[in-house]
């Protein structure tokens, strides 16, 4: 690898840092205290800060040179709302609440690129560093942008990066186009006729209607939408009823949708409003249809992701940075900042869990366990890809 060797030196300070945020998770938009660390941070190396986009995001303003060129850097601060199992030294000292994606290492990464761009400036315009609240379902990004981050702080291109389990560590991963699909979720309330379950026949029964519902909407993606365009629905609660011997008057479908692109989504949305009402109609009964689009799918930029791999391969050699990696039916709200500018977003490879210390729970290492921790190996692999990327992108001359 071709690390920045003042990281390197630094690694033992951001592991520190890192471990703290865990030991303190924060929910979205509550990561008050997490917010006054990275404030606190970036003052004491020199570096502008401004507080309060999102609620308690934090930017950070680095500039060097006469050049107008500017890019951003995001990283996500939010915990989540899960028990810890771990019994390490730093585990979450809040009941309920958990590091469990890594958001504590992410922001750990880019601290310890922001320590190495304010001493070592060699590029010519402005880095500004994102640390975002609420990527976990908060939709931080979107009300950043909303309070006039990309107004306020005008950037050329905007870049993200997510540990990825699994990956071995030195390693990274990413694709052009589609590589995160959209999150969204529905909830369908059967509204029927409830009655004795001896005489179904003076009822409406909203069960059977559910049923017929859960069905009929799988052949959307079997049957109507292109067998090359990706897409899951999946429902995921059905709740009616509360006795043995009676029909009840309503039954209630929740679930979630996946897709690569918004017109599928515009297709799936459709079909699965006008197939339900239509086949409650058929049994007499009504719907109450609901349908919240949460994030967009996140598309990298084809050009900002050459520069993402020409960076990446800097750091760890070009053999480790696989270019085609395969796209995941997760979200991530950093896709709305990917409509509004040119960017990118990548993978880094977390391992498979070898490097958690003593104590860690029996489960697996990936996101959102309750076994999870993030792999302090990353910090400097991570923060030397941050450097690399400022440093290319806005090189003098």
């Amino acid at each position: 690898m071709n690390l920045v060797e003042p990281i390197i030196a630094f690694q033992s300070a951001l592991e520190q840092i890192r471990r703290d945020l865990h030991a303190h998770p924060e929910l979205c938009y509550e990561e008050v205290r997490t917010a006054d660390v990275v404030a606190a941070r970036l003052t004491e190396w020199g570096i502008p800060v401004v507080r309060g986009l999102g609620l308690t995001g934090v930017v950070g303003i680095i500039q060097n040179g006469t050049s107008k060129r500017a890019i951003g850097l995001r990283a996500d601060m939010d915990a989540l709302p899960m028990q810890e199992i771990n019994r390490f030294d730093h585990a979450s000292r809040h009941p309920g609440k958990m590091h469990a994606c890594g958001h504590d290492g992410h922001t750990a990464m880019l601290l310890g690129a922001a320590y190495h761009l304010a001493k070592h400036r060699h590029f010519d315009g402005t880095v500004y560093l994102i640390f975002q609240p609420a990527e976990e379902g908060g939709g931080g990004a979107r009300r950043m942008m909303d309070d006039g981050l990309f107004e306020q702080f005008p950037m050329d291109a905007v870049y993200g990066m997510h540990n990825w389990p699994g990956m071995p560590m030195g390693t990274f991963g990413v694709v052009a186009g589609p590589m995160m699909a959209s999150s969204n979720e529905f909830r369908v309330v059967v509204k029927g006729k409830g009655c004795h379950a001896a005489q179904p026949h003076r009822g409406i029964d909203p069960v059977m209607v559910a049923v017929q519902i859960a069905q009929a909407w799988q052949t959307i993606l079997s049957r109507e939408k292109n067998p090359l365009d990706t897409a899951v629905l999946s429902i995921t609660q059905i709740h009616a009823g509360s006795a043995t011997n009676v029909i009840p008057d309503e039954a209630v479908l929740i679930g979630t949708v996946r897709t690569f692109t918004t017109p599928v989504l515009d297709l799936i949305e459709q079909r699965m409003g006008e197939i339900a009402r239509h086949c409650a109609a058929g049994f007499n009964a009504t719907v109450d249809f609901q349908f919240k689009r949460n994030y967009p799918p996140l598309v990298n930029h084809a050009r900002e992701t050459g520069y993402a791999v020409e960076a990446m391969s800097a750091v760890v050699g070009a053999d480790k940075v696989n270019a085609n990696t395969e796209p995941t039916m997760g979200a991530e709200d950093f896709a709305f900042m990917l409509q509004e500018k040119p960017g990118c977003y990548v993978f880094i490879g977390n391992g498979e869990g070898e490097h958690r210390a003593g104590g860690h729970g029996l489960g697996p290492c990936q996101l959102h366990n309750a076994s999870y921790d993030f792999n302090d190996s990353l910090l400097p692999i991570g923060a030397s890809y941050w450097v690399r990327l400022a440093e290319m992108r806005l090189a003098p001359g």
